[in-house]
């Protein structure tokens, strides 16, 4: 990736490589798994999978301000997930956390804790201390209480709740946003 100094990152087991082409279809399963925590209203098909690799994933290797970073996220060099940065706003110096873990994988709390804790790691490195970033927001479904809890833990903050900002299940739901500043992650959790 053209921006990134660093395009891989590990940290113990655990790694972030450019997103790759080898993964697509398996990170498709698992949105399609998954697609009620995630801003998604229909199930991905391999077409729409490869063409939002092939047409919005793959130019962002070669420019210097993508809108998106997206990674593959590896567990002893196998893909487990998937995340990164979405609306990045270059000027602002801002940008949107995702992530997504395999399905088994999230419904395992020891195990969810630890594949979000160690990527929002690697994640803080890249925002951070490589492309200078102030700002990692997140909206989060209000009844992914876990999540929630794990996002507070590394340093996340409450800013507020979207109300009523979802049509979920018959019925509209509030979303959460947290944020973590460059100051913050400085004082807390830079290594």
């Amino acid at each position: 990736m053209k921006c990134l100094k660093k395009p891989e990152l590990v940290l113990g087991p655990y790694k972030i490589t450019p997103y790759r082409e080898e993964d697509i279809f398996k990170i498709m399963k698992w949105r399609n798994e998954q697609i009620d925590i995630l801003r998604q209203n229909h199930l991905l098909t391999e077409e729409e999978q490869k063409n939002y690799y092939q047409n919005f994933v793959l130019p962002t290797f070669y420019e210097e301000k993508p809108k998106q970073i997206l990674f593959s996220y590896l567990f002893n060099n196998e893909c487990i997930g998937y995340g990164g940065l979405t609306n990045i706003d270059w000027y602002n110096k801002r940008a949107e956390l995702s992530f997504l873990v395999e399905t088994k994988r999230s419904q395992i709390n020891e195990i969810y804790s630890e594949d979000f804790t160690s990527f929002l790691k690697l994640i803080y490195q890249v925002t951070f201390n490589d492309i200078q970033l102030n700002r990692l927001f997140s909206e989060t479904y209000e009844f992914r209480k876990f999540h929630i809890t794990i996002l507070e833990k590394n340093g996340f903050k409450l800013e507020g709740i979207l109300r009523e900002h979802v049509f979920f299940k018959n019925k509209f739901i509030n979303s959460l946003i947290h944020s973590i500043l460059k100051s913050e992650y400085e004082k807390n959790f830079k290594e």
